[in-house]
């Protein structure tokens, strides 16, 4: 019997249905990280990264 009921607008859900959605959509372009393949895709320790301009700002 101590059960409580919340009431939850069409609104509040619609937006969670909507973030749910984009979420899925972003997992799916952009997978989770895999934890045995964090390393690749950085630049080595010591060597920073120089655009094709050689690092100049002009």
């Amino acid at each position: 019997m101590g059960e409580v009921i919340r009431f939850v607008s069409k609104s509040e859900r619609e937006r969670a249905r909507l973030i749910e959605e984009a979420r899925a959509i972003y997992d799916s372009i952009f997978p989770p990280a895999d934890p045995a393949n964090e390393d690749q895709g950085k630049p080595a320790i010591g060597r920073p990264f120089i655009g094709r301009d050689g690092g100049n700002i002009s």
